[in-house]
């Protein structure tokens, strides 16, 4: 399975335009609002890899605990979230490892990861875990490759899907456990949104 970038794509200037965020705040706020499941078990893990068996296309994001003092570094991820057309999976790492599926299934060459700035997680993830990530596309650079001006998940959004998603929960305590309900939701979405621009990209013709 390959993704092939058509840079010779002719957008529309309603796509090519930056979007200000007094513009995107007047938008409606959308989130995920389908089934989330929490794997927190390697019994849970198993019933989602098995749910995740022949999709071809995966909404990807990871949550990583944010570090407040100068000089220190972020920690790897706290969580890993994989959405597919109809179930959001929100993995908490510091219950079930990678190496019990999740790495095949990152490595895999048949199935396309799709997310924004996927560069640090997966270094992130590789602290966790060494593999080879297979076809992973990073929707932010591929914006910049076809001469868009929204390039991260929020603008990437209200350019096109028409919708302004919440950030507020994007600095909060990713290794709390248990996850409060509006932590799920924030990762949920992420991974959703991931997925529904990829396919977005792809009715523009740029895949």
């Amino acid at each position: 399975m390959t993704v092939r970038i058509n840079e010779a794509v002719q957008l529309a200037e309603e796509h090519l335009r930056a979007y200000p965020n007094e513009e995107i705040n007047d938008m409606p706020l959308r989130k995920w609002e389908g089934e989330t499941r929490v794997i927190r078990n390697n019994k849970q893990l198993e019933w989602a890899l098995a749910r995740m068996e022949g999709e071809s296309l995966l909404g990807f994001d990871t949550e990583t605990r944010p570090v407040f003092k100068k000089g220190h570094t972020p920690g790897p991820p706290n969580l890993l979230q994989l959405a597919t057309a109809d179930r959001v999976f929100v993995i908490q790492l510091q219950h079930v490892k990678l190496e019990n599926g999740l790495a095949e299934l990152l490595a895999s060459k048949d199935v396309i990861k799709s997310g924004v700035a996927v560069h640090d997680d997966l270094v992130g993830l590789k602290k966790v875990c060494q593999f080879s990530p297979q076809h992973f596309v990073d929707l932010g650079q591929i914006s910049q490759q076809v001469n868009m001006q929204t390039h991260g998940l929020r603008n990437l959004a209200a350019n096109l899907l028409g919708f302004r998603v919440s950030k507020g929960a994007q600095c909060s305590n990713w290794a709390r456990d248990p996850l409060s309900h509006k932590q799920v939701i924030y990762a949920a979405t992420d991974a959703w949104i991931s997925r529904e621009l990829f396919i977005a990209f792809q009715k523009l013709g740029i895949f």
